[in-house]
């Protein structure tokens, strides 16, 4: 019993940190294929796992504290699984909207950025030019226990990215293309963005676009960490990348997962 409440225990942090792990690349690509992930901090420390994406799905594989781990997305459905293989079983969790367009995506410009995200309301104010582009300008407003915020979001029209965001208490990101370089043999859009906040130093991260894949295939954030996807491979991924192996057990969420149902929480945590 105590191993059992042990393991329910670090199963419950495990999965709350694998679902903010590559929470970006939770929104599909433009096109079907594999990679490497690879992940380096500062002091040389590594992390690696693959990636599969395919119509409208994507699988990730990974192993976190050393426990390995796999991430199914599957959109069309809307839901995602996390899959233990060492132990065979696996939790379920419904997908909630997006909230709009994210850096490191690449969507229409004229689409309603809050489609499909409950609590939210968008508002397209005109065209204007950030940075020499041409952007679709957006108001955004989320509803959410009596309370609102509303932020503005200015959409690249070309690229679908948002090159300008205004929120709460004066904090900016702007989003600004560098150039064009080439990344692992692929023509890659090199961007910059900008975070500003009261009262505090700018933070700068970098981001590769791959127009193809539309994503970001490498980024670069403050203190030295890096993120990138290697070995790309684009093309058509088998169907059974995405289903859950026969002989699975399905076992509850932890509690403070999203998308869980409420009252989940880890079996034998009691």
């Amino acid at each position: 019993m105590q191993m059992r409440k042990k393991w329910s225990s670090s199963l419950a942090s495990l999965v709350l940190a694998v679902i903010g792990i590559g929470s970006a690349e939770a929104e599909l690509a433009g096109q079907e294929f594999s990679a490497e992930m690879v992940q380096r901090g500062p002091e040389g420390q590594m992390s690696s796992g693959k990636m599969y994406v395919g119509d409208g799905r994507m699988r990730s594989e990974m192993v976190h504290q050393g426990q390995q781990v796999v991430r199914i997305t599957d959109e069309t459905r809307g839901v995602e699984w996390v899959l233990f293989p060492e132990q065979k079983k696996y939790m379920e969790r419904q997908l909630a909207g997006s909230g709009g367009p994210q850096p490191g995506m690449m969507q229409s410009a004229s689409e309603d950025p809050c489609a499909g995200a409950p609590g939210l309301t968008c508002r397209k104010l005109g065209e204007e030019t950030v940075s020499g582009r041409t952007a679709v300008k957006w108001e955004i407003v989320a509803a959410h226990q009596g309370q609102t915020v509303k932020t503005t979001q200015w959409i690249d029209k070309e690229r679908g990215v948002p090159l300008r965001q205004e929120l709460p208490n004066n904090q900016t990101t702007e989003l600004k293309l560098v150039g064009e370089e080439t990344l692992n043999g692929r023509p890659v859009e090199k961007w910059e963005m900008v975070a500003t906040m009261a009262n505090q130093q700018p933070t700068r991260t970098f981001q590769w676009f791959d127009p193809e894949l539309k994503l970001a295939v490498r980024q670069e954030f403050p203190g030295g960490f890096v993120s990138e996807l290697n070995e790309l491979s684009v093309g058509k991924q088998p169907d059974h990348l995405f289903t859950i192996p026969a002989g699975y057990e399905r076992i509850a969420a932890p509690q403070g997962m999203p998308g869980a149902p409420k009252g989940g929480g880890m079996p034998g945590a009691k």
